[in-house]
């Protein structure tokens, strides 16, 4: 797993350790689903998605934290898009996880997954660069 996310290691410890758990998090979600010995994984992906999101919300006020202290000039439209995805995981509907267990998780963590990549390589990158970049003329 490490190799395949070096590419999201942005050199911001603190960010990028919060990141290595996000994905270990969502590593383990996908891990229930390919457990072939068991039938019923609803309280497992209940507790998982639960984990997830307490440990979005944690690592989403740490990095919002760091960007108000170093001024970051984008700190609004971060947080606007940290929002959106703390509201997707809290509007997950524990009805439709128990009709459909494998394809509703599936798809939620398909969409989890993408979510976080994209949003380390752009956003949270452009972030970590002015950090460097403020670092650098202090």
């Amino acid at each position: 797993m490490n190799n395949e996310l070096d590419k999201y290691m942005l050199g911001q410890e603190l960010i990028d350790e919060d990141h290595k758990e996000l994905f270990k998090l969502v590593y383990k979600s996908y891990n229930i689903i390919l457990d072939k010995f068991s039938l019923d994984k609803y309280d497992k992906i209940v507790d998982v998605i639960e984990e997830l999101r307490d440990y979005t919300i944690y690592h989403f006020n740490r990095e919002e934290e760091l960007m108000l202290e170093m001024k970051y000039n984008k700190f609004f439209s971060h947080k606007v898009q940290h929002i959106e995805f703390i509201k997707k995981l809290e509007d997950i509907n524990l009805n439709d996880i128990d009709k459909d267990q494998e394809n509703y998780i599936k798809g939620l963590l398909d969409f989890v997954l993408d979510w976080i990549q994209n949003h380390i390589l752009y956003m949270d990158s452009q972030f970590v660069d002015f950090y460097n970049n403020k670092i650098k003329k202090s």
